[in-house]
């Protein structure tokens, strides 16, 4: 396990660990039951990062960025082809959030909102960018 582990509410756990395994090419390692047979929780791994979902639970306070509104978060993820991931996970129901492009940092980056409204970057390393190439680019957004 990495030293940070996430645990995402999502709309219905059965379903989200399939989409994720799908989409971003999460495994299964192992879940924990509620007594009528549904998933507490589904644990999964992609890449060495575990990640746990849970649903919705709104009387303790457990909801998803959707029933929220939204979320200031992203979680990033690299992938080997941006574009071919993006339009996977639209194909499968993800919101786009910002298309496939190439960024000034270097990277091949795109967003999109899963269906619980989870946002996710994808991102394909393309170059090394000096520092002050980047300070540059940063100055010119907020001129």
């Amino acid at each position: 396990m990495t030293q940070i582990a996430v645990h995402l509410v999502v709309d219905d756990p059965d379903t989200a660990a399939t989409w994720y395994a799908e989409v971003l090419g999460a495994e299964e390692t192992g879940r924990v039951p509620l007594p009528d047979g549904r998933p507490l929780t589904v644990e999964l791994r992609i890449g060495d990062t575990v990640l746990a979902v849970a649903g919705q639970w709104p009387d303790r306070g457990l909801r998803t960025p959707a029933a929220l509104g939204g979320t200031p978060a992203a979680f990033h993820l690299p992938v080997p082809d941006v574009d071919t991931a993006y339009a996977r996970a639209l194909e499968a129901g993800a919101t786009a959030f910002e298309a496939p492009h190439d960024a000034f940092w270097g990277d091949r980056t795109a967003q999109f909102l899963d269906p619980s409204g989870h946002r996710w970057a994808i991102d394909r390393h393309l170059r090394d960018v000096p520092a002050d190439e980047v300070a540059e680019h940063v100055a010119a957004m907020f001129a």
